[in-house]
């Protein structure tokens, strides 16, 4: 493994280009059609200091380090989705079970819950073993065993937090998400998996499996199926898991963990008043809310994809959660299919860490290289989380993933309003 410092994202300029005065009103240097001569300040006036800048961040952030000399060839051997469904009866079963159970499935943070429908969730005791933090991976199962086999040669006790979205956009969802049950009911208490917003949007109709989100191959796939066979079985499993799936963790160190990001400023005061981080419109913005790399504001927008935060949002949230007894200070994230599938934003301030475990170009980006390196994070407290680049071997991703091109490249974005 080697290590090179993070890249911050640059800082938006800002602008002191001269404005002209278009307002209505007479400015009041001119009256009666006069100038009237600029009234000169007192010599002896105080000159005002100017606004101190604000302090620097006291939230580290580790280097970023490389990962290349893994067992390539038994990763390969891993990614092997008809195995994985020739089990997925077994995984359903297990997992059905799992969530039948009277004093509930038992995952990680689950002791957490002020109540067992808690979707904002207090960690209060984060405990010793290892924990890594797994961003979108849309059906690949190449990058979700090669963090397998970094988690595991970490620590075989390593706990896992999946920050959501692990189906739609192509590759192996269905065997995907069997292998995420599959290791969730061998030891729930190491997995804690968020709701990402695929996850969310993914319903069942009483006949079909359907999605109030684009692109929706995992249910538009299944939908000719017949309801007792093993794919709608397992989508409805997971309609079933990802209701009671949480939305946040708040960490005692201060870090926010979600898939996209926290409740925006419209919402501040009546979470004042309330404290309630279970509000149904709180819960939504954990999951679709999107980081603006540069902005230091943004107008709330959940009707479209342009639902986006920017840095003094983050900080206004951060100052709103402390009051609230949840103190947050920094965040980890990622529904943003950023181009290195990992970035730094407001590194100066509160910093986000956005992580995505994709190891090809989706269909509908549009630019960069096919084969990407994928990215996870490995809690450290007190700081960002530490960024690891996963170097999947180009021969792999482009084997498992023969290069597709989609006509329409839209981002994904709600086909209704309140999806």
């Amino acid at each position: 493994m080697r290590s090179e410092p993070p890249g911050d994202a640059p800082e938006q300029p800002r602008d002191s280009t001269p404005r002209a005065f278009t307002s209505d009103v007479t400015p009041p240097e001119r009256v009666l059609g006069h100038v009237m001569p600029p009234v000169a300040a007192p010599a002896d006036a105080p000159v005002p200091d100017p606004a101190p800048p604000p302090p620097p961040s006291t939230i580290a952030i580790p280097p970023v380090v490389d990962v290349e000399s893994l067992d390539w060839a038994a990763i390969r051997q891993a990614v092997d989705a008809d195995a994985i469904l020739a089990r997925g009866d077994a995984i359903v079963a297990t997992m059905t079970a799992l969530l039948d159970r009277p004093d509930g499935p038992g995952f990680l943070f689950d002791a957490d819950r002020a109540t067992p429908e808690d979707r904002a969730i207090r960690v209060t005791e984060p405990g010793d073993a290892p924990l890594w933090f797994v961003g979108d991976l849309h059906g690949d199962l190449l990058a979700l065993e090669a963090a397998l086999a970094l988690v595991r040669a970490d620590d075989p006790a390593a706990r896992l937090v999946f920050l959501g979205d692990l189906f739609d956009d192509g590759g192996f969802g269905l065997a995907l998400l069997l292998r995420v049950f599959e290791l969730a009911a061998e030891h729930p208490e190491r997995v804690c998996v968020i709701a990402g917003n695929h996850d969310e949007a993914l319903r069942w109709t009483g006949e079909r499996l359907a999605s109030g989100v684009s692109p929706s191959d995992f249910a538009d796939g299944l939908a000719g199926e017949s309801p007792d066979a093993l794919g709608p079985r397992a989508g409805r499993l997971a309609v079933r898991f990802f209701e009671r799936a949480p939305r946040a963790l708040f960490f005692p160190d201060g870090l926010l963990a979600a898939h996209g990001g926290f409740p925006l400023v419209d919402l501040h005061a009546e979470l004042e008043a309330s404290g309630d981080f279970n509000d149904p419109r709180a819960l939504a913005d954990f999951v679709w809310t999107r980081a603006h790399p540069k902005a230091r504001r943004k107008l709330p927008n959940r009707a479209s994809r342009g639902s986006q935060f920017g840095r003094e949002d983050f900080a206004d949230f951060c100052a709103l959660a402390g009051r609230l007894g949840r103190p947050v200070t920094h965040m980890v994230r990622g529904h943003d299919h950023v181009d290195d599938r990992w970035a730094v934003y407001y590194a100066s301030d509160h910093p986000v860490l956005t992580t995505v475990a994709l190891a090809r170009r989706l269909p509908r980006e549009v630019f960069g290289p096919y084969a990407r390196i994928p990215t996870i994070a490995r809690w450290v407290p007190g700081a960002l989380p530490q960024v690891h680049r996963l170097h999947v071997p180009e021969a792999l991703v482009r084997e498992l993933y023969p290069e597709e091109i989609e006509a329409d490249g839209a981002p994904d974005a709600p086909t209704e309003p309140d999806a």
